[in-house]
């Protein structure tokens, strides 16, 4: 049994190393410290965005931005079904409700013409539309530019859920820039990681101060412990952003080495009836996250299920898309607009070791065992 080969393992080197070092060498071992701060202004200086914080988590980010919007019990929030669940329970710890919209077939982003019949909907019973969170998914921003006018023409606040696609581009503008508030995950199989770890982007300070002091158990300006509001212990720690800024600065090359992946799947598959890779007509500006394909099986002659079983068996990682949020049992009494996309989307997609730690051996394993079970099937 070779040793298993993963979807998106961290991929760290002596960069980490030095900086990390470098971190513990200082002292600033508790949480906050200069390597927060850094890693806040390069992150915002790589973005173009004003005002960048660090948190211990793409799901606490979002969190805070929605109660920075004023997203509270009672308001309704519009979001991508097609994502993981840590977007849906950030709009639940708001008290608010989670209302899910269908994806695009080709992208498996939010449809725009669904969210505009849904905001047109709801704009009519007379609800509170609070926020519309749209999904990056695996690397591909959304259509910014039309949600964005849609976000405009109701008067609805855009928080970008970005947190799979740093790197990412739409329309010349990075992912992370668009919104009156966007997010970044950096957990362990991210794009980049700080092991857990997330932030919060915007270009209104008022919300950055805001979240800042949320994110920090909303602790007043006083010597003693004072509080008026209820507050989070959302910060990340100084450690962990000095891992961050390390990744950040080997992120292009990463991002490099993952459309390598991508490059060698679309030749893998090319010759491959009723198999094709997702969103790869359109992944020009896509940081490549995650490489998935979608299986045909009454062309193919086998389900994305078998191949996922082919590949366990030689001990390589792989995982259906999302399941959708409005075929997940914690939230089925939720509401959503659907057309069916997303449903197919995870019947028929599966996802493939992508990550950019991945050797060019590793890569040939995983493309030999495709190979010999499609030969077989």
């Amino acid at each position: 049994m070779t040793n298993r080969i993963y979807m998106s393992s961290p991929d760290v080197s002596d960069v980490e190393e030095k900086y990390i070092l470098e971190a513990l060498k200082s002292g600033w071992i508790a949480p906050l410290g200069p390597d927060v701060n850094s890693f806040e202004n390069e992150m915002a200086d790589r973005i173009g965005r004003e005002h960048a914080v660090a948190l211990n988590s793409g799901t606490a980010a979002l969190h805070l931005a929605l109660l920075a919007h004023g997203v509270g019990p009672g308001d309704v929030v519009l979001t991508s079904t097609m994502t993981f669940a840590a977007t849906a329970n950030a709009i639940k710890y708001t008290g608010a409700e989670p209302y899910f919209v269908d994806c695009l077939p080709e992208t498996g982003n939010m449809d725009p013409t669904l969210l505009r019949e849904t905001l047109t909907a709801l704009h009519l019973a007379g609800e509170r539309v609070a926020a519309i969170v749209p999904v990056d998914l695996l690397g591909k921003c959304v259509d910014y530019v039309t949600i964005g006018q849609l976000a405009s023409e109701f008067g609805v606040p855009l928080v970008a859920d970005a947190a799979e696609s740093l790197g990412a581009f739409h329309e010349g503008l990075p992912a992370g820039s668009w919104g009156d508030t966007a997010i970044f995950s950096f957990n362990g199989n991210k794009i980049m990681t700080t092991s857990g770890g997330g932030m919060l982007l915007t270009d209104n300070e008022e919300i950055a101060d805001h979240v800042r002091y949320l994110a920090t158990q909303a602790r007043q300006p006083v010597v003693h412990y004072e509080h008026t509001d209820i507050g989070y212990n959302y910060r990340l720690s100084n450690l962990l952003a000095a891992l961050g800024r390390a990744q950040l600065s080997r992120l292009d090359e990463m991002i490099a080495r993952r459309a390598g992946h991508r490059a060698f799947y679309i030749e893998l598959f090319s010759e491959i009836e009723g198999v094709e890779i997702f969103g790869a007509s359109t992944h020009a500006d896509d940081n490549f996250w995650l490489t998935s394909v979608l299986v045909d099986p009454e062309i193919a002659g086998f389900d994305a299920k078998a191949l996922s079983m082919a590949l366990e068996a030689a001990n390589i990682e792989s995982r259906p898309l999302w399941k959708p949020m409005h075929l997940q049992p914690v939230f089925r009494s939720s509401r959503a607009t659907v057309n069916g996309s997303s449903q197919r989307l995870f019947e028929r997609g599966l996802t493939l070791p992508s990550g950019s730690v991945l050797s060019d051996q590793q890569m040939a394993v995983v493309g030999t065992t495709i190979k010999r079970f499609v030969e077989n099937a």
